[in-house]
């Protein structure tokens, strides 16, 4: 009997699909750069919403943005971000690449995504204090938000969109309330985990 010695790769397949939550402005961003970096695809479901208010014309803030992920919630249901994403997601994964999934909001995204991909998607939650929340996206170059449209924003993400279940379910948590080196450190420890 002969034994290889040719490395054995996992595919990508094998690796976890991971669905990052949070609320807006906890480092997002930064946790897809770094998965990015692991060799991840991140397929944003914000993209959906600012791609829509692009194609309509209109002003890409964050009214527009609500206002265009409640139509899209009111026709496809709340889910409606894993049903428009889920073959490109699919496709990925089929051409063996390892995915990531910028912003999964609500339980309903969550059962069809595991429904359709298992045990093997992983939710990581990102938080952050609401003080540094407030200073980073205030001083975000593009959307840029004030104390009191964050804290907007939460309570209706909380209450209607059903996002503070997968941040509570999630399979690993990371508190970015440091620097970026810091944060990356504990995504590291935490992707570990998955």
């Amino acid at each position: 009997m002969s034994v290889s010695t040719t490395p054995v790769t996992p595919s990508a397949n094998a690796l976890p699909i991971v669905a990052l939550v949070g609320l807006c402005g906890t480092g997002k961003s930064e946790a897809c750069a770094y998965l990015e970096s692991l060799g991840y695809s991140i397929i944003y479901f914000g993209g959906t919403v600012v791609g829509e208010v692009q194609r309509r014309g209109m002003a890409v803030n964050p009214e527009n943005e609500k206002a265009v992920r409640e139509e899209l919630r009111a026709t496809h249901g709340m889910a409606a971000m894993a049903h428009i994403n889920l073959p490109k997601v699919q496709a990925l994964l089929a051409d063996g690449k390892p995915v990531a999934i910028d912003g999964l909001y609500s339980m309903g995204e969550l059962e069809v995504l595991r429904g359709e991909l298992g045990a093997g998607l992983k939710l990581l939650a990102i938080h952050a204090p609401k003080t540094l929340r407030y200073e980073r996206l205030g001083k975000r170059p593009v959307r840029a938000m004030s104390p009191e449209q964050v804290d907007a924003r939460d309570a209706f993400e909380v209450k209607n969109l059903d996002k503070a279940g997968p941040i509570a379910l999630a399979d690993a948590h990371v508190i970015n309330d440091g620097d970026r080196v810091n944060l990356l450190v504990k995504l590291a420890a935490a992707y570990q985990s998955l």
